[in-house]
């Protein structure tokens, strides 16, 4: 097993951030899917069946909601089908973050939108059933009309309305630019690119001052973050449109991990911690 060499630590002042005491996060499990450990990591194992999570997260806000990434949608079963036969994966589907917001008669008024990391299948599926506009950068928005793996994002955000966003806040955290949603420094978003040309990571304060950073698929597993190793070989050279920015985007989410919670999207585990969104 190759691991990457070891960064140093996040040692400078973290930014500033105020958040509202009334602000929170809530996490919305929508299903998982399996993958041996041995496509996910390096040095993992075959007989190692990993769970990946597809779970959204809900940030509540005065001045507005946001969906951070939808989950599994009503026609998820349609959106793998679009993947080729070896990327298919068998999986389990609950209920939407839709079903969930309509069993917590949640107000989605309240909703800006839904920001997604990339625009992957499984972080774009439970768009389907959101009419509410989707955040992304126009990097992005023009990989998911080029590329192959865009095609679900293409379906599911077909009559919906684009919210672009530009990196016009500076450097954040070692990343070169940031947007800064609320003006208040509590949800920060960087371009970390490398995955897809557009991916980003998503930057949380809370009130009780804990951080998260929702790393979207810089690693599938924390193993990434913990064991300092990258996806294997050939999944880098599938998965990745630039594997070297994606590297480096690794490491400087590994030099965070003293003094946050890295939550990368695919690992169950990561979100230990994060309420699950009430739904009565």
């Amino acid at each position: 097993m190759s691991t990457l060499p070891r960064p140093a630590a996040w040692s400078q002042p973290l930014p500033d951030a105020h958040p509202p005491s009334d602000m929170a996060i809530y996490q919305l499990p929508t299903g998982t899917y399996e993958t041996r450990a041995a496509f996910a990591v390096c040095g993992g194992s075959f007989n190692d069946k990993r769970q990946f999570a597809a779970t959204a997260i809900l940030v509540q806000h005065p001045k507005g909601d946001l969906l951070i990434d939808a989950g599994f949608g009503a026609d998820v079963a349609a959106h793998i089908a679009t993947l080729p036969r070896i990327a298919r994966a068998p999986y389990q589907a609950t209920a939407t973050v839709s079903e969930q917001f309509d069993s917590a008669g949640y107000d989605r008024h309240r909703l800006l939108g839904a920001l997604v990391t990339h625009a992957h299948w499984d972080h774009v599926s439970g768009l389907d059933q959101l009419d509410v506009p989707i955040w992304i950068n126009p990097a992005e928005t023009r990989y998911a009309a080029e590329e192959s793996d865009g095609e679900v994002f293409r379906i599911v955000s077909a009559g919906r309305k684009i919210h672009h966003y530009n990196f016009d806040s500076g450097p954040y955290l070692g990343y070169s630019g940031s947007y800064d949603i609320y003006g208040d420094g509590t949800v920060v978003v960087a371009f970390a690119g490398g995955h897809t040309a557009g991916s980003v990571i998503v930057f949380v304060t809370v009130p009780s001052q804990k951080r998260y950073a929702f790393i979207g698929d810089l690693t599938w597993q924390l193993d990434g973050i913990r064991k300092r190793v990258q996806r294997p070989w050939l999944m880098r050279k599938v998965a990745d449109s630039d594997p070297e920015q994606t590297r480096q985007g690794l490491l400087r989410a590994i030099a965070l991990d003293d003094v946050m919670q890295i939550v990368p999207s695919h690992d169950v585990n990561a979100y230990d911690g994060i309420p699950v969104f009430p739904t009565g």
